[in-house]
């Protein structure tokens, strides 16, 4: 029905290659977007980690470098980190686990999720705005969910 609010949800995947790296995700999103039917409303993307963020910024290949030496000298992986105590530390431990406490200090100042604006099915992104996955830790699997709300 035209006018009633619709909410649709749709969860992402991704293999990143290393930490820090700024995946563009826009045309993903896009994508969900355009599968949905909403043309007006608001768009989440939300990154299901706590060392991997979703911003909004321009692609520009300088810039992409400049940002990861940026998030990198923010909390340097080779600073010690209580977190990576694995002989005192005992909780949400894994099998696998890494030394990443320098991940979840750089995702203290970067979001867990980004919302834009959706005006007849388009992205409100600026002119050079894209959407990006921002992994902190390594390479890895990465979700990230795309909600799309609106009429």
């Amino acid at each position: 029905m035209e006018g009633m609010l619709r909410i649709t949800a749709q969860t992402l995947t991704y293999h990143t290659a290393r930490g820090p790296q700024f995946l563009d995700i826009t045309d993903d999103v896009q994508r969900v977007v355009a599968q949905s039917g909403i043309a007006h409303g608001v768009v989440t993307v939300y990154s299901k980690h706590t060392t991997a963020a979703i911003k909004i910024n321009e692609h520009e290949p300088l810039l992409l470098e400049d940002m990861e030496r940026f998030v990198s000298e923010l909390s340097p992986q080779e600073r010690p980190y209580r977190h990576n105590n694995f002989l005192v530390r005992v909780v949400n431990m894994e099998e696998d686990e890494c030394p990443n406490g320098h991940a979840h200090c750089q995702h203290l100042l970067l979001n867990t999720s980004e919302h834009i604006p959706l005006q007849d099915g388009v992205l409100q992104l600026g002119r050079w705005q894209r959407i990006f996955l921002v992994e902190l830790d390594r390479a890895r699997p990465r979700e990230v969910v795309v909600q799309v709300m609106g009429c």
